[in-house]
């Protein structure tokens, strides 16, 4: 399989890519820094993509890796540094959101993410499953829960397989002390620093192993299928704290006062891994006596390291290679060359009183040879070591005396330094030419990224230009346009064709208007999809959490989460500080929840809001002429036309209602009238039509819901019956 690992340098990374690399998976791994990160720090891996979690181009390296498998390390990625939390949970979250959009792009293969028993606070008497409520604390422990309900989003909103894994209190071998980051390690340290270790009998947690929790991991990794979207990895064995520390103790082998300390708070949590076991069947291998005891063995042997911030002690070899390997590393040339000049010794002395070969002058072939591999300086070496050879042999049959006054020698030596000395120093401007090149090559090539990321911001400005522009979709004078055919209609159907209108410019099917009667309850009165009613036909809307502290202070509400609670997008409309309407939004592509788009509903809502206002204008105008002295009840003209109105976006889908005839005589209207508005609601209306009859409109009400207010009149003394067809 093709595996992306996500995340930052840590234990957990490299003993995961270790063990993928072992079962014969394909390795991938984004580091989620672009410059900074050595290759040291990380296992080898197939391919390593250099780019952090904004990066445009994340969805390239999803298509180019076109991962079965993609893991991010989440709440233990080590790129993220929680000691500024309000920064680090924007940045957490906007980076989960790029990777999470990128892999739903591509659509291939499962995502999982990494999660912690951070998300969990407070005592717990039993283990805590899977389907417990999240009850955070701190930056961290709420973050976790936002990334969970988002990763959850993206499940359900998309359908597509996402996995959350939360590990209990994982631990593990420390070898720096940025990693001392268990409990374990901490009361380690503390023990090898004071002698004592304070710990609670009340405070109690379950320990995992990081080879443990790689295995169950790697099984959930290699599954085809899971049942579930959520797994606790723990080993769900509970320890008290005073119980680690005596392990601890125990294990360190020095005198440690252990002292039990009673804290203002009493913790117990332990995640049940029931749902795990029953699943894949797997165990524990290193148990938490056995896991403290490696802990506390190799920190008792690296004291320095984590008391006094030393260097690790390194075995005999190691060390070794460390002080002199710089020194071994230079002499190898030397060595080799050294061990070459044996045999072209030897070749040579064979075949100086040969007839066919004593021409050749292997020193020269010799020299050339370490002049190209290793540059000018082993050149030198070699020319003297050919120069003694030649020297030596020809000693075998003159004196040194002789040799010395023989000028063909010198010839010779001036002629093999020249050749060694000129074919060194090309190799080594060859070389230096071609380190200088790949050094601007790499410097280019990040001008190039850079320019690619200018540029693919660019074009997404342009193209949101072109449509505004050219297109005129979103452009003021088409919007205003569009809003402007308001102004045709009757007073009575501004509202419901309102709902067109934002469909229209919105480009979104699912459209609700409500408006709003008091300070608690709104009620619907319009809507364009089944969708768009999913909330009901009366909501209370300072209930509603984030949406209505949005609401409150005259902002867009976009719904990041992609909560199916609330719509992907709201706003309300105002007048004099009061709010009287609220539109929602619910079918919108995420890539369209945007900034630009929240200020696009605000321009059209001012502009319906003006419609509106002009239409209650109108009303308030007439009305006197529209209700019968002194009641609330309708003129059969105004009523007619209200009516027709709802009849008209019945049909068009745009809303429900009823229409109840009334059996009253017309003197007792003034009465009955009184009576039944105390049954009604307010966007309930009563009057009479042409007919000479009183009639209720129930606005927004189906005719089930309908014969509980036939019920109510009639409990009132006043029959009522349904008219099933509105002739008007």
């Amino acid at each position: 399989m093709n595996i992306l690992l996500i995340g930052g340098s840590c234990n957990l990374m490299n003993r995961l890519i270790i063990k993928l690399k072992k079962e014969g998976h394909r390795v991938h791994l984004l580091t989620g820094q672009q410059y900074s990160v050595s290759v040291s720090e990380y296992e080898k891996v197939f391919e390593r993509y250099e780019f952090s979690y904004d990066n445009a181009n994340l969805n390239e390296v999803f298509e180019s890796v076109a991962p079965d498998v993609t893991l991010f390390l989440g709440a233990y990625d080590t790129n993220f540094n929680w000691q500024n939390g309000e920064r680090e949970s924007v940045r957490f979250m906007s980076s989960l959101m790029n990777l999470l959009v990128a892999y739903a792009v591509v659509n291939k293969g499962k995502f999982i993410f990494l999660s912690s028993e951070e998300v969990y606070q407070g005592c717990y008497q039993k283990g805590i499953r899977e389907e417990e409520p999240a009850s955070p604390r701190g930056f961290r422990g709420v973050v976790q829960v936002q990334a969970e309900d988002m990763c959850a989003g993206f499940r359900d909103s998309w359908k597509r397989n996402v996995l959350v894994l939360r590990l209990d209190h994982l631990y593990s071998v420390p070898h720096t002390v940025e990693e001392m980051d268990g409990i374990c390690a901490a009361m380690c340290r503390k023990a090898m620093e004071t002698g004592v270790i304070r710990a609670a009998p009340d405070v109690v947690c379950s320990l995992l192993y990081e080879s443990d929790a790689v295995e169950f991991i790697y099984l959930i990794i290699s599954a085809k299928k899971t049942k579930d979207s959520l797994y606790h990895l723990s080993s769900s064995e509970p320890f008290t704290e005073l119980g680690i520390a005596k392990m601890v103790a125990g294990n360190l082998k020095e005198p440690v006062n252990v002292v039990s300390v009673n804290k203002p708070y009493k913790s117990s949590r332990v995640l049940s891994n029931e749902r795990f076991l029953k699943e894949f069947g797997a165990s524990v291998c290193h148990p938490a006596a056995d896991g403290v005891k490696r802990v506390v063995s190799h920190m008792r042997k690296n004291r320095e390291v984590f008391v006094s911030g030393g260097e690790e002690e390194l075995p005999l070899w190691k060390r070794i290679w460390q002080r002199f390997g710089w020194f071994l590393k230079m002499a190898v040339p030397f060595i080799e060359n050294m061990i070459c000049f044996i045999p072209v010794f030897m070749l040579n002395n064979r075949t100086t009183d040969s007839t066919y070969f004593s021409r050749l002058d292997f020193y020269l072939f010799y020299v050339l040879l370490f002049a190209i591999v290793y540059g000018q300086y082993q050149a030198m070496f070699s020319a003297v070591l050919a120069v003694s050879g030649y020297l030596f042999r020809q000693m075998y049959t003159r004196s040194g005396f002789e040799v010395m006054l023989d000028y063909t020698t010198y010839v010779w030596m001036a002629q093999l330094f020249i050749v060694g000395l000129v074919v060194g120093y090309m190799r080594d401007r060859t070389r230096s030419v071609r380190a200088e090149s790949e050094e601007i090559q790499q410097y280019l090539n990040r001008q190039l990224r850079d320019i690619k990321d200018i540029n693919s911001s660019n074009v997404r400005v342009k193209d949101v230009l072109e449509r505004q522009v050219i297109d005129q979709k979103d452009s003021i004078g088409k919007l205003y346009s569009i809003t402007s055919t308001l102004d045709q209609y009757m007073p009575e159907e501004v509202l419901f064709y309102a709902v067109d209108i934002l469909s229209q410019i919105m480009r979104s099917p699912d459209v609700a208007v409500y408006v709003v009667y008091n300070s608690d309850y709104a009620r619907m009165f319009s809507a364009s999809s089944k969708a768009a009613r999913k909330l009901g036909n009366s909501i209370r809307y300072p209930d509603m959490g984030a949406l209505y502290e949005a609401l409150k202070v005259h902002k867009v509400f976009i719904n990041r989460k992609l909560d199916d609670k609330y719509p992907l997008m709201a706003n309300a409309i105002y007048e004099n500080d009061q709010m009287k309407m609220i539109i929602m939004l619910w079918g919108i592509p995420w890539e369209r929840m945007t900034l630009g788009q929240a200020n696009l509903l605000v321009v059209i809502s001012y502009l319906i809001q003006n419609a509106v206002l002009r239409a209650g204008r109108y009303m308030a105008a007439l009305e006197r002429q529209r209700y019968m002295v002194d009641t609330r009840i309708l003129e059969p003209d105004a009523f007619t036309s209200l009516v027709k109105a709802y009849q008209k976006a019945k049909k068009r889908n745009l809303t429900e209602c009823t229409l109840l005839q009334i059996e009253a005589l017309p003197e007792e209207y003034g009465e009955a009238g009184e009576v039944l508005m105390k049954n009604l609601r307010q966007s309930d209306y009563l009057g009479t039509m042409t007919d000479g009859r009183l009639y209720v409109l129930l606005a927004n009400t189906v005719q089930r819901e309908a014969e509980i207010i036939v019920s109510r009149f009639k409990a009132a003394g006043y029959e009522s019956r349904i008219v099933e067809e509105i002739g008007v």
